[in-house]
């Protein structure tokens, strides 16, 4: 069975060491994507810049440092936990604030993983 494993960074300048460490365990690809948790919007607090009829885009234009999120499908468990283990190394223990989030997916069926690239 494969995984799927999200792994969201709270501080982006980690990622590409994260991504080192998995490639050097075997992970052969990952995506990356800018993300942002609802707790800094929160810490964002109301702004006065709205326009009175305001757009979802307006909403979206926050002037905050954002999260990465790392998504990678792996075939195996034992993958699964090198990832986690390499993670923590690099961005710390999971458990304390303000290190990241990881979970795991079982992942029924896959296609275009590139096998053999």
């Amino acid at each position: 069975m494969s995984y799927l494993v999200v792994l969201i960074v709270d501080d982006p300048d980690d990622c590409p060491d994260v991504l080192e460490a998995w490639q050097e365990i075997g992970v052969t690809g990952a995506t990356i994507l800018e993300s942002s948790g609802l707790g800094r919007l929160k810490k964002l607090g109301l702004r006065d810049d709205m326009p009175l009829m305001p757009k979802l885009a307006d909403f979206l234009d926050v002037r905050e440092e954002p999260h990465r999120t790392i998504f990678s499908v792996v075939e195996d468990e034992a993958t699964v936990d090198e990832m986690a283990k390499a993670a923590q190394r690099i961005i710390g223990d999971l458990d304390e604030p303000h290190t990241g989030f990881l979970f795991v997916v079982p992942v029924l069926k896959a296609y275009g993983l590139g096998r053999g690239r």
